[in-house]
């Protein structure tokens, strides 16, 4: 399998899980493999893969997209900062994600596991570097999405 192969069940998963959890349409954009890079004014949630693939998966939200993620899962009550509440929130959304591309993959003939989702902030992501396989989710009105893959091996 090439990488885009291992990238593509996470895309997938979170094109239909954001659908279901926030009710808007989504439009992938082209993959890429990239320098890896962490904009500011994001929230990064990193999970880790081990198995037959290993490697990390980074889900970037853009500050306010991630905000309106939360106020979705939330109902709709308005959410101006994310509190502990809402990083308990993106890193839901971010298992469910992972969870459900773990299964596509185990599907296809690639047994993975998981790591527990973490929430990194900008200075967590300073030495990290390396070449990422990178695609973006546009959630119509609500925001931008960026999922990095970087495998190892």
């Amino acid at each position: 399998m090439k990488d885009h192969d291992f990238l593509d069940p996470f895309l997938e998963s979170a094109s239909f899980v954001i659908q279901q959890v926030c009710n808007v349409g989504i439009s992938r954009g082209e993959m890429a493999k990239k320098e890896w890079v962490y904009p500011e004014n994001h929230t990064w949630i990193r999970i880790g893969m081990t198995g037959q693939l290993q490697g990390t998966v980074l889900f970037g939200l853009q500050k306010e997209l991630a905000l309106r993620i939360v106020s979705a899962m939330m109902g709709g009550f308005p959410i101006h900062e994310m509190d502990e509440m809402g990083k308990s929130a993106i890193s839901e959304l971010s298992n469910m994600i992972s969870g459900n591309a773990s299964t596509i993959l185990s599907n296809r003939g690639v047994v993975v596991d998981i790591t527990p989702p973490l929430l990194l902030l900008q200075h967590d992501l300073q030495g990290m570097k390396g070449t990422a396989l990178s695609a973006p989710l546009d959630l119509h009105d609500m925001g931008r999405m960026e999922i990095q893959m970087i495998v190892i091996g």
